[in-house]
């Protein structure tokens, strides 16, 4: 059983689709110099993880690969982010001026919301929670998983068990790390490190 759970959000995607609600649609990494590669990969080392997991998406393979390279990559769909439906690849704010209750049903988060045509917050839950009870069972005493902000912050709340919309009190930016000190299965948040400025660039 894993004693220490490190969840890494992907590396910054290509500046066209940054702050945009981009989940389902596969896009890929801005290009990262070698120099942010490195910083990026020695955050990560220093936590020393055994296994490492990752999102099917390519931007968060893309991130495994480069700060997990020792390590075997296991693919877990369960890992990628909510589906935004026909509100993919657009911001929220246009979005929303074409839906106006969109943003009071988003923040009641209920289980039955669901963006247009997506999937709705009670399948993500369910999946996020089922992805984290197996790398808390994971045989590693550090376990890395690549994977999305809503993750991450839906992850938090449950390893913590703190109820799924307080996800908003967790701000976790491209190339953040949350820190997560498991305990028969339940989790301390050790830290929420942020990237420098130098490392995630501009995207």
């Amino acid at each position: 059983m894993a004693k220490r759970l490190l969840l890494l959000r992907h590396a910054p995607v290509a500046a066209q689709h940054a702050g945009r609600l981009i989940g389902s649609t596969d896009v890929p990494l801005a290009v990262l110099g070698e120099a942010e590669s490195q910083r990026l990969a020695d955050r990560v080392a220093r936590w020393m993880p055994q296994r490492c997991f990752s999102s099917p998406m390519q931007r968060c393979r893309q991130t495994a690969e480069a700060v997990a390279a020792g390590l075997p990559l296991h693919v877990d769909a369960d890992l990628r982010e909510i589906d935004f439906g026909r509100c993919e690849c657009r911001t929220f704010a246009e979005a929303a001026a074409e839906d106006p209750g969109l943003s009071d049903r988003w923040a009641a988060f209920t289980a039955d919301f669901g963006f247009p045509g997506g999937e709705k917050l009670e399948s993500f839950l369910g999946r996020v929670r089922a992805a984290a009870d197996r790398l808390a069972h994971a045989e590693a005493s550090t376990v890395l998983a690549v994977t999305h902000g809503g993750v991450i912050r839906a992850m938090i709340c449950h390893l913590l068990g703190l109820e799924a919309r307080h996800y908003v009190a967790f701000d976790v930016p491209y190339a953040a790390i949350a820190v997560i000190d498991l305990f028969a299965g339940k989790g301390v948040l050790k830290t929420l490190e942020r990237p420098d400025a130098a490392e995630v660039g501009h995207g």
